[in-house]
């Protein structure tokens, strides 16, 4: 430790043991269709630790709440700024831990001065000697479970509580603009992202504290107390965040990070308790990425890559990280397991740590206080914590469709998910399912009142039926104040015998563009963007784009979901804007571009199978039945002469695809011909099946990884035939392996 951090962690700890004159959003009546409303789920103000280190010294929670108004305030930088639309609704979710203690070691009045003079005056003392150095001494005690006593005495962190939601009852208008109780409990073991944003109903019902990381860094412990709350009459709910950066502890499917098995207790402890999940955020997205997307197109879209508090390492692993796949996850564990824990909708946010917020491109300023408060410094990829702020993106929005604009209202369409995920621009979104949608329900004027009554809404399930194919409807129109949209998607995911699949149909787009007749894709929609001078014009897209789509593929024996994506035309993004008016080159690098589509995402609805339905799907095999006919798994003795230095024909019994793969003998593996072609001709041996990697033989399995995830494969072998088992499908044999002949 150098002399700096050894001086920080004395006088930090040497006290204490570790253990509204702007317009408004429109007022409207309760709408039994429901209006949408957009609104902040996520965003820090100096009264959290890391934003004060990060230079964000004078903002507080009103701040954040009369900026929402459209009320201008002052920025960090010393300029000030407004939104560029209001808000409807919006919390702030401060850290839970430690919240408000460098305010409360400043005020000579405070619960902590009078209580625990010492330790207030260390704590003064270390964050005026470095913020930055304080922040991350206070973050490491926080992952290794550690606590600075005092500072989370219920004493002096209760008022600070009560101050944030009397802000946020000070600002509530219903009808018009609705704010909530909220924090945010920042989980981080190992410098993995596990955080969850945690929002009350009602704000006369709260806890004295917030549970938070000092008490347990386990999703599973929050859940309990959240459920204790419930009990107590204090209705509420958890979103969590950054999936991208959680390093696959999000959503696994084996085991947690506490190596509790994932089984239907916790599943339905997720459920009750975390309904959403945060889709979009200046960190990025959190939908999929081309590795477990190869044949989207649209994948490599904000895919921010990057270690919380600057660790070192390898990039964080995508299975488990991302949504698409854990929707895939959770059909596959419905069919294998009988329940999946993954039947969320999405919401979108900021993570700003300033509390005023861009969610435009052309009005972006920065999201970590003085760090990164100019063109200059954010061209120039100021960084903090390792995070390159050419990296960092506009917040994203959340959209509910409620009955009015309260608490109440707002709150429920949360619960029951039928929310949906903005990059940040404003595109309205409706999506319905059902089986009984037909094609010229637009053509009636109160579709939407027929839909809600025929149909399902995004984040619900359909009825389960045996027979024909459900039919969706989808409606988009664009932000005023933003790109034309290009097309309307639909994402389907299914799973058969442990192997889960997706598919990204068009299904409404702009102009006279055919699709493909061999991929079913329509060709891009060209851009008008002029990177020299950073603009574009609405000359293509459309103002409005719907569709009835039924789904052409649909097997009522397997469980599947669908969700709906927006894209609007290319524009350019901030750090083009931003370099232009500098006079220099539009920067491009991994995660960004200089050019942009944005998007909106709808919550899923969701298809599960009766036990009638199911009774009619294709058997597989499982190890389970492979043991009951007295078949083992091979020894590594047995592995090593089946594999190494050969090479065997390997057949996925679910999709039928036939691969070639050589084993050498220096621990190296390769795809070499996927259906009798050259894996290199194909692509698909590198971006579908992990192409050249390490592999080793170790208790009875060959282990290797895709993605960054690590899984294994046993071998078992019944007559003369070898059948494997992939550990992340569930318990299927679903691999006839098979030696070549020499």
């Amino acid at each position: 430790m150098d002399r700096k951090l050894k001086y920080l962690a004395a006088a930090l700890f040497a006290a204490g043991p570790l253990s509204l004159t702007a317009p408004l959003a429109l007022a409207q009546q309760k709408n039994p269709e429901r209006n949408v409303y957009y609104g902040e789920t996520h965003v820090h103000t100096s009264w959290s630790f890391d934003a004060f280190a990060f230079g964000d010294t004078v903002t507080g929670p009103e701040t954040f709440y009369q900026y929402s108004l459209g009320k201008p305030v002052a920025h960090p930088g010393g300029y000030q700024v407004k939104i560029t639309k209001p808000l409807d609704w919006g919390a702030v979710t401060e850290h839970a831990e430690y919240m408000g203690m460098i305010q409360e070691a400043m005020d000579p009045g405070s619960p902590l001065r009078k209580n625990s003079p010492v330790v207030a005056e260390a704590f003064k003392a270390g964050v005026r000697a470095d913020p930055l150095l304080a922040f991350k001494l206070l973050s490491l005690t926080i992952a290794k479970g550690e606590t600075i006593k005092q500072l989370a005495n219920p004493v002096v962190a209760a008022p600070v509580w009560k101050r944030i939601v009397d802000i946020a009852d000070k600002y509530y208008q219903p009808g018009t603009f609705t704010t909530f109780a909220a924090y945010e409990w920042t989980a981080t073991p190992n410098s993995k992202n596990l955080h969850r944003n945690i929002f009350f109903r009602d704000s006369t019902k709260v806890p004295q504290v917030p549970f938070t990381p000092l008490d347990s860094t386990d999703p599973s412990a929050l859940w309990n107390w959240m459920d204790q709350q419930r009990a107590a009459g204090n209705e509420l709910l958890a979103i969590s965040h950054n999936a991208n950066l959680s390093d696959g502890l999000m959503f696994p499917t084996e085991v947690d990070h506490t190596g509790r098995p994932i089984d239907r207790a916790w599943a339905e402890a997720r459920l009750r308790n975390e309904p959403l999940t945060e889709m979009k955020q200046v960190k990025g997205q959190s939908e999929t990425t081309p590795g477990l997307s190869p044949n989207d197109e649209f994948a490599n879209y904000e895919v921010f890559v990057w270690h919380l508090l600057g660790r070192k390492g390898p990039p964080p692993r995508e299975y488990g990280s991302y949504v698409r796949q854990a929707y895939k996850d959770g059909v596959a564990m419905e069919q294998a397991r009988g329940f999946n824990p993954f039947k969320f909708g999405v919401v979108g946010g900021s993570d700003s740590h300033v509390s005023v917020v861009p969610y435009r491109q052309k009005n972006f300023f920065g999201v970590h206080g003085t760090v990164d408060d100019s063109p200059q410094k954010r061209i120039d990829g100021a960084t903090v914590l390792g995070l390159n702020s050419l990296w960092v993106t506009p917040a994203g929005l959340s959209a509910v469709w409620a009955e009015e604009n309260t608490r109440e209202a707002i709150f429920d369409a949360m619960k029951r998910k039928e929310t949906y995920s903005t990059s940040g621009v404003r595109v309205a979104v409706r999506f319905f399912g059902g089986w009984s949608l037909d094609a010229g329900m637009f053509k009636q004027k109160d579709w939407v009142k027929s839909a809600y009554a025929r149909g399902v809404p995004m984040g619900a399930d359909l009825p389960a039926k045996n027979a024909r194919a459900p039919t969706f409807a989808v409606w988009a129109t664009k932000d005023p104040d933003s790109g034309n949209l290009d097309r309307v998607q639909i994402v389907k995911g299914w799973s058969m015998h442990g192997q889960s699949f997706e598919k990204v149909y068009d299904v409404a787009w702009a102009g006279a563009r055919k699709p493909d007749p061999a991929t079913g894709k329509v060709p891009p929609v060209g851009s008008t963007v002029d990177l020299a001078r950073a603009t574009y014009t609405n000359t293509i897209g459309a103002v409005e784009l719907k569709a009835v789509w039924t789904d052409p593929e649909f097997d009522p024996s397997l469980d599947a979901f669908y969700y709906t994506r927006v894209l609007e035309i290319p524009t350019p993004r901030w750090s083009t804007m931003q370099a232009v008016k500098l006079g220099r080159v539009p920067p491009s690098g991994p995660g960004f571009s200089a050019i942009i589509q944005e998007r909106a995402w709808s919550s899923p609805i969701w298809y599960t199978p009766s036990a009638e339905a199911r009774k009619t799907a294709r058997p597989g095999v499982t190890v389970a039945d492979l043991k009951k006919q007295g078949s083992l798994a091979l020894s590594d003795a047995q592995l090593k002469e089946l594999l190494v230095g050969k090479t065997v024909k390997v057949r996925n019994a679910v999709t039928g695809e036939r691969f070639e793969i050589l084993h050498g003998t220096t621990g190296r593996r390769l795809i070499t011909t996927v259906n009798g072609r050259p894996a290199a001709l194909t692509g698909a041996g590198e971006m579908m099946h992990g192409g050249d990697q390490d592999y080793e033989i170790r208790d009875g399995r060959l282990r290797t990884d895709i993605n960054g995830t690590e899984f294994d494969v046993a071998v078992y072998k019944l007559g003369d035939k070898y059948l494997a088992a992939r550990s992340n499908e569930f318990g299927y044999a679903n691999y006839e392996v098979e030696p070549l002949k020499e």
